[in-house]
């Protein structure tokens, strides 16, 4: 299948001065068809004007139309969009036209492409002083522990570390508080009564040494060697 077009695309980069809310369409069917072309670049912004320039050299049967949009940056969007888009039958050529600026556009433009990169330093400003703040304070999290963060600061982290060690081996070393099995824990009768039959049968267990009297294990003895699956 032989393709569309076989030259290579053109790659051009446009600066500020190149951009302009002026635009010239090319390679229009010359059918009367302006509505439908003010209604084609119309969604991509407001135009305040757009009339057929009859002086201008084009291709048989093709008409060039001027467009004049309110705002560049819709003027840059209906171009990235609308160029080689098939209008009618044939693709469009977009192109700027900042020769038709006056003064006051020329500055108002350059106005506005200022704010615009103020607006997006800002942004990226703000955006690495929240992710430098969020580092930081994760990495004084993890420096410092709860227990690190209650001594005074005049100890160093030689002692901080001892006094960490001897508190853990303080906890591990320290006995196990036993609770009197006499003593009623809940407001019900009937919870009072299995928590001291629980004790009763634990007593025998510890006096006994041998789980196996009370029935409290039960597994089997096996009675061969052969494995189970």
């Amino acid at each position: 299948m032989p393709r569309y077009r076989d030259d290579p695309p053109a790659i051009r980069v446009y600066t500020v001065c190149d951009e302009s809310r002026y635009l010239i369409v090319r390679n229009v069917p010359a059918l009367g068809c302006g509505e439908e072309l003010l209604k084609l670049f119309s969604t991509y912004g407001d135009i305040e004007e757009c009339k057929p320039m009859d002086a201008e050299e084009c291709e048989a049967f093709t008409d060039v139309y001027w467009i004049k949009f309110r705002l560049v940056s819709n003027a840059r969007f209906a171009k990235r969009k609308l160029d080689e888009y098939v209008f009618i039958g044939n693709p469009l050529k977009v192109s700027y036209a900042p020769h038709f600026e006056t003064l006051s556009d020329t500055k108002e433009k350059l106005e506005c492409r200022r704010n615009e990169v103020l607006a997006r330093l800002n942004s990226g400003r703000s955006k690495g002083s929240a992710v430098r703040n969020w580092s930081s304070w994760n990495e004084e999290s993890l420096e410092a522990s709860p227990s690190q963060a209650s001594l005074p600061q005049g100890v160093n982290i030689g002692q901080r570390n001892n006094g960490k060690r001897e508190l853990i081996s303080h906890v591990n070393n320290s006995p196990i508080a036993r609770v009197s099995s006499d003593k009623d824990y809940f407001q019900s009768q009937s919870m009072n009564q299995t928590v001291m039959s629980v004790r009763d049968k634990l007593n025998k267990i510890q006096s006994s040494g041998d789980p196996l009297q009370h029935g409290f294990v039960s597994k089997k003895p096996r009675l061969d060697k052969r494995r189970r699956i």
